[in-house]
C-alpha cells in the first residue's frame, strides 16, 4: 500500500480548499440576491413617498410663537432600490434656508424592521421608521419626551404633524406640514459617474 506524499497532501488540501471558497462564492452571491430582494420589496411599500414636495410648514418655537415658512422635500430610491434617500429644506420669508435635514431609510431582513439615520442641524441619530396604511411614522428621544413624527399621503399631499409627547400629559404639536407633490425626480440617482 502506497502511502501519501506531503506534496499529494497539501495538493488534496488545496482542492478541498478551492472547493470550500467556490461553494462559500455561491452561498454569499445567494445570500446577497436574497438580502437585496427583501429590501427592495421593503422599499415598495413606501414609493408613494419619492418625488418633488412643496408647501407650508409651521414651526413652534420654544418661546410659543409660531414660525411659518416653506418646506421642500425631494425624496428618491438608491442602491437599486434598497434604501430610500430624503433631503428636506426648510426656507425662511426671506428665501433664506432655515433648516435642512438629510435621511436615509433602510430596511433589515433579519429584524424584518425599517429604519431611519438622520442628520439635521449638526445632530444625528438612527430611529425606528414605520410604513403606514397612509403614510409613515417615527420617533425620537428628546429626554424625558418623545418627538412624534405621524405623516400622511393621500394623491399628491404629504401631511405631516410633529408632537412632543411626555407621558402623563396631552401630546403638544410643535410641528406641522403639508406638501403638494410637484413632479417627479430622478435625484439621487442622477449623476452617477460613468464608467468612461
Amino acid at each position: 500500500m502506497k502511502h501519501p506524499t506531503a506534496h499529494s497532501k497539501r495538493r488534496c488540501a488545496s482542492l478541498l480548499l478551492l472547493c470550500a471558497t467556490a461553494a462559500s462564492s455561491v452561498q454569499a452571491q445567494s445570500d446577497t440576491a436574497a438580502l437585496l430582494d427583501a429590501q427592495r420589496q421593503a422599499m415598495r411599500a413606501l414609493s408613494r413617498m419619492d418625488g418633488v414636495w412643496r408647501g407650508e410648514s409651521r414651526i413652534v418655537l420654544p418661546n410659543g410663537q409660531m414660525r411659518v415658512g416653506i418646506q421642500t422635500e425631494r425624496i428618491g430610491p438608491m442602491l437599486g432600490g434598497t434604501i430610500k434617500v430624503i433631503e428636506g429644506r426648510g426656507y425662511d420669508a426671506q428665501g433664506g434656508v432655515a433648516f435642512n435635514a438629510f435621511g436615509i431609510v433602510s430596511f433589515d431582513p433579519a429584524s424584518k424592521g425599517y429604519s431611519m439615520r438622520s442628520y439635521a442641524q449638526g445632530h444625528a441619530g438612527d430611529f425606528v421608521f414605520q410604513p403606514t396604511a397612509d403614510g409613515y411614522r417615527w420617533e425620537l428621544p428628546a429626554g424625558p419626551a418623545t418627538i412624534r413624527y405621524i405623516a400622511t399621503i393621500e394623491g399628491d399631499t404629504l401631511h405631516e404633524l410633529g408632537e412632543r409627547v411626555v407621558a402623563g400629559a396631552e401630546p403638544q404639536r410643535i410641528f406641522e406640514m403639508t406638501l403638494k407633490r410637484v413632479g417627479d425626480s430622478d435625484w439621487p440617482a442622477a449623476g452617477a459617474i460613468s464608467p468612461r
